[in-house]
């Protein structure tokens, strides 16, 4: 994920001395870090977990520490969220006896390493940790991963929806929307801003979804760039992620840990390969079409090109970065990570 601050400056585009960004045409971003740390807190501080259960008294004191990159991309209207956080929380807890006798007080703390927009659809990983070591404090500790981690995932959720829907920027966006009206921008000049179209992104007759055709060269063989893309140990290595692959036509797939998941509907090894795919945040019941086809014009020169059809421009948290993400993806987690990583440059 590029990181706040250093997009592509053919994208990001210095304010207009009348602060006008005439029909949201170039990116305008906002860094949601601090008020990352601000809604976090919000959610979770001063949290109620056991209040006597198993005469267990247990509480998440305070978010501790939220650190890494969180920002809002906005683009003709489109929320494009971007984040990695790191979170610490604080947690306190008490066990008693059955006449309500303390028998330990402990604290201790809670880890979340990784949330991310990369991840949005999938609950993160979360450690417990306790500072005293008996017995009962193992007990407190059991208790807070058990009955904590549903409640502060619930709470990582609804920054995760938050952010989806403009975090910040949302605010921000409506309230230029309303003052626009009746309002129209006189006397200014439209900056033209030179892009080398790398994507062609056509709408297809069915309404509500999108296609994306790539077309990229390799210096490879057609067969071995095949063998690639069906390959899960390759998959494995490339993006740094699990893979299951089946190279049998009716089989499945899931690859990026589970995110994508589908079936092999045609393979003809060095020439196609067509396949169902869903992305896990897609809303139930969608699935998509992919056609990945290789020509070989001179031996050791392939050229692939992937039309991506059926994709819906909202997920089911209803973010509408759905087009915009897939095409980054298949290009910069896909054939990019590819060519760098099996020296197939051209």
């Amino acid at each position: 994920m590029a990181k706040y601050g250093e997009g592509d400056k053919r994208w990001i585009v210095e304010d207009r001395p009348d602060g006008a960004n005439v029909h949201n045409w170039h990116w305008a971003e906002t860094d949601c870090l601090e008020w990352s740390r601000n809604l976090l807190s919000k959610l979770l501080n001063n949290l109620t977990i056991l209040d006597g259960e198993g005469n267990l008294f247990i509480k998440i004191n305070k978010v501790e520490k939220v650190e890494g990159e969180a920002y809002v991309n906005v683009r003709k209207g489109k929320i494009i969220p971007g984040y990695e956080l790191h979170v610490v929380l604080s947690w306190q807890g008490e066990a008693k006896d059955s006449e309500g006798n303390s028998l330990l007080k402990a604290d201790g703390s809670v880890e979340i390493p990784y949330i991310s927009d990369e991840n949005a659809d999938e609950d993160p990983e979360i450690r417990v940790t306790v500072k005293d070591e008996g017995p009962i404090a193992k007990t407190l500790k059991d208790a807070m991963f058990a009955k904590g981690k549903p409640v502060v995932e619930d709470k990582v959720r609804v920054y995760v929806q938050t952010m989806a829907k403009g975090g910040p920027a949302k605010e921000e966006l409506e309230t230029k929307k309303v003052e626009k009206k009746g309002q129209p921008v006189t006397g200014a000049s439209v900056t033209k801003v030179s892009v080398s179209p790398v994507v062609e992104k056509k709408e297809v007759k069915k309404e509500g979804f999108k296609t994306i055709s790539l077309t990229e060269k390799f210096s490879c063989r057609a067969k071995d760039l095949f063998e690639i893309l069906m390959d899960e140990n390759r998959w494995k290595g490339f993006t740094q992620s699990n893979a299951r692959i089946s190279k049998e036509v009716g089989g499945e797939f899931s690859i990026f840990d589970g995110s994508v998941t589908g079936r092999n509907l045609e393979l003809q090894e060095g020439k196609l390969i067509v396949q169902q795919w869903r992305f896990g945040n897609w809303p139930d019941g969608i699935v998509s079409k992919v056609r990945l086809t290789f020509d070989e014009p001179e031996p050791g020169i392939t050229i692939v090109k992937v039309v991506h059809t059926d994709i819906p421009e909202e997920d089911r948290y209803g973010n509408e970065t759905v087009v915009e993400n897939t095409e980054r993806g298949w290009r910069d987690l896909i054939l990019n990570k590819i060519r760098a990583v099996f020296g197939f440059g051209i």
